[in-house]
């Protein structure tokens, strides 16, 4: 979703030559975008953060409220650090900056279609430095931790915290595991109890997490 034309018709284009994808006609407002995730089985919906009637951010929100799908990808110009913070506040599942390369983007739908959570390089430290300043979005954010976060990471066993840590330094799963020295499926029981316990809608969340208990040094 794109107020502009053309870099919605370039967005479109590069989505349709890929095999494994089906492109949906994007509309051009944010109410567009809200609309048609109720009426469509929309999987992944890329969405620019400022657009007539109704932002990105508040597009994001209404539309993550409603479900686990879509799962939303926010793309702007614009490496701001409010932005950033926002649209992880509002659910989103990635944070891409327009410039970023044609293989970036489609990793990163494929990436969030399997559940996974994608943070442009450029927007990590605005978005880790926001969270260390205790910078909050003005709505509840679904995508953050809840008020028990402090008391839930007391609760953690040792090797749970090995693995948020590792999950906040940008570890994959795999990764993990062999640093570690357990078995892949192991860490998923852990990522999910990890986001279980720290009430975390997503991967990002927890990353956000892990440096806001300086838990990554």
């Amino acid at each position: 979703m794109d107020d502009q034309p053309l870099v919605a018709s370039a967005f479109e284009m590069l989505l349709a030559d890929e095999p494994d994808f089906r492109v949906l006609p994007g509309g051009r407002t944010g109410r567009d975008a809200v609309r048609l995730c109720r009426t469509e089985p929309v999987d992944v919906l890329l969405l620019d953060i400022r657009m007539p009637e109704m932002d990105g951010v508040t597009a994001t929100r209404e539309i993550t409220r409603a479900g686990p799908r879509p799962r939303v990808i926010v793309l702007t110009t614009f490496n701001v650090d409010a932005y950033v913070v926002d649209a992880v506040a509002a659910g989103a599942a990635g944070f891409l900056l327009k410039d970023c390369e044609p293989a970036e983007l489609l990793a990163a739908i494929r990436a969030v279609h399997a559940g996974g959570a994608v943070i442009s390089p450029t927007a990590t430290t605005h978005l880790f430095d926001a969270y260390r300043r205790g910078r909050t979005a003005p709505e509840q954010p679904p995508a953050g931790p809840d008020t028990g976060t402090h008391q839930a990471l007391v609760r953690l066993s040792p090797r749970e915290l090995d693995v948020l840590g590792l999950i906040g330094t940008g570890h994959t799963n795999s990764e993990i595991a062999d640093q570690l020295c357990i078995a892949e499926t192991t860490v998923k029981t852990h990522v999910r109890n990890l986001l279980t316990k720290l009430g975390c809608r997503d991967r990002v969340a927890l990353v956000v997490l892990a440096h806001a208990a300086g838990l990554v040094r």
